[in-house]
């Protein structure tokens, strides 16, 4: 990157392999520290039982609902200021990087109480009763504190990313997590080490990611304000516009909708398979660990694409647009089609990483059954990420919203439901129907690809 002046330069102008490969290494990494946060909860929980290892994973579309919000305004930020530095046009994107971080502080705070508050409300629709009502609202309501510190960084993180500065994000994401993988044992057991701790159990989970949360809202705005960047935010001289806000949030809101739709689906899927009972939960949660962590390859050059497809397409190479699609898509392929065969030949081994402390055979053979299922998917899943990239990188994020909410709403849920009344297949329904859904998505986006929208005379149209 020596010989060019600055990273928009770069992106724009270095060989389509080295770029993705440049911008997407510290988003993979950034995007396995993020699932730190979770494995660690979910390594350390999985101690106590499997009730106290399913509550952080039930949770978790709740959280995502309302996070959404931060991850479509970062979305709509990482978009509108990629496409603004690939056209030179600096001043503006400083504006509108000041109007993004504005957002995200009002969210933050807003939605932060809502969610608080909602917390007993909503577990109670999910089906959470009992000690697994008690651990899921306990994590849930300490997860809602650390809510602001989240959606600022998801503010910082977007006027990073779209100039191709992943490598701060990642390094505070380390820090972060590193934090809280320090933190959970001695937050969670009376005793770790020969040291006495504190005991808290499930709570002790969720104040330690707590803290490692404010600790990676500090070291964004230290990064982004001391940092060498192309855009630089402060409150002189820049002066609130309603239009801005409007422009954001016209991006934003496809994104947004689409995420809360998918995390609201997830919220009824949680129920659906709560109804098998905690079993099939935990054995759901397990695998969708292990499978997370072979996304992130795939979700990293997703994120890089939207970035290069942004930049590329504000500077008018509308050929690199299509190439970085293809290349990326390839890159996708190999680490996922590694990272199936891993899980097929380990198998056994990764599933008993969790729960062979706690002896929960029901838990073990059910997520095998799972396991096997997810294992003719989770190449096509890596387009999944991919396509999102490209389509939020040229400003079509109602493509993305698509094909959030049609996999969950219009395919998967409406199946599984079919098969939990009409057929006696019991859980396989479920694994059955996740499978189906995430083939069928694939094959929409890839049409909606070949419809050809992305097509020079036609995005030009959709550029801000």
């Amino acid at each position: 990157m020596e010989k060019y002046s600055t990273r928009s330069e770069f992106i724009v102008k270095e060989e389509l392999y080295k770029v993705i490969w440049t911008l997407s290494l510290p988003l993979m990494l950034n995007n396995f520290i993020q699932t730190l946060y979770n494995l660690v909860d979910a390594f350390w929980l999985g101690r106590l039982g499997h009730e106290e290892f399913a509550a952080t994973s039930f949770v978790w579309p709740v959280l995502n609902l309302f996070i959404s919000i931060g991850i479509g305004t970062s979305v709509a930020g990482t978009s509108i200021l990629a496409r603004l530095l690939g056209s030179r046009k600096i001043q503006r994107a400083e504006e509108v990087a000041f109007h993004l971080m504005v957002l995200s502080l009002v969210f933050a705070l807003v939605f932060s109480s809502l969610g608080y508050l909602l917390t007993p409300y909503i577990l109670g629709f999910m089906g959470a009763k009992g000690d697994f009502f008690n651990y899921s609202r306990i994590y849930l309501q300490i997860d809602f504190l650390s809510f602001p510190f989240v959606m600022v960084f998801f503010g910082l993180q977007s006027i990073l990313a779209a100039q191709g500065n992943n490598r701060a994000i990642t390094i505070a994401n380390t820090m972060a997590a590193l934090l809280n993988v320090v933190l959970d044992p001695f937050f969670i057991f009376d005793e770790f080490m020969g040291i006495r701790s504190l005991g808290l159990g499930v709570a002790g989970a969720a104040y330690a990611t707590f803290l490692s949360k404010v600790l990676l809202a500090f070291l964004g705005l230290f990064i982004l304000l001391k940092g060498n960047n192309e855009i630089s935010i402060g409150i002189r001289k820049i002066k609130l516009k309603l239009e801005i806000f409007k422009e954001i949030l016209l991006v934003a809101l496809p994104s947004t909708l689409g995420q809360m739709g998918s995390s609201f689906g997830f919220i009824i899927l949680n129920a659906a398979i709560a109804s098998y009972g905690t079993v099939t939960l935990a054995a759901f949660a397990m695998i969708n660990r292990a499978t997370a962590i072979i996304m992130q390859p795939p979700m990293g050059i997703g994120g890089s694409l939207a970035a290069i497809v942004g930049q590329n397409l504000g500077a008018g190479n509308h050929k690199r647009v299509k190439e970085s699609l293809k290349k990326a898509a390839l890159l996708s392929l190999v680490f996922t089609g590694l990272g199936a065969l891993g899980l097929l030949i380990f198998d056994t081994q990764v599933v008993e990483f969790f729960l062979s402390s706690s002896g929960e055979p029901r838990v073990i053979e059910e997520a095998l059954l799972y396991l096997w299922y997810s294992l003719l998917t989770i190449p096509l899943m890596g387009f999944f990420s991919i396509f999102q990239g490209f389509f939020q990188g040229i400003g079509f994020t109602k493509y993305s919203m698509y094909m959030d909410l049609g996999r969950l709403w219009v395919i998967r849920l409406p199946m599984i439901y079919a098969f939990k009344y009409l057929t006696s297949l019991g859980s396989q329904g479920i694994w059955f129907s996740m499978t189906f859904s995430n083939v069928a998505i694939i094959l929409y986006a890839f049409w909606l690809y070949k419809k050809g929208n992305w097509i020079p005379n036609k995005i030009e149209a959709q550029v801000i």
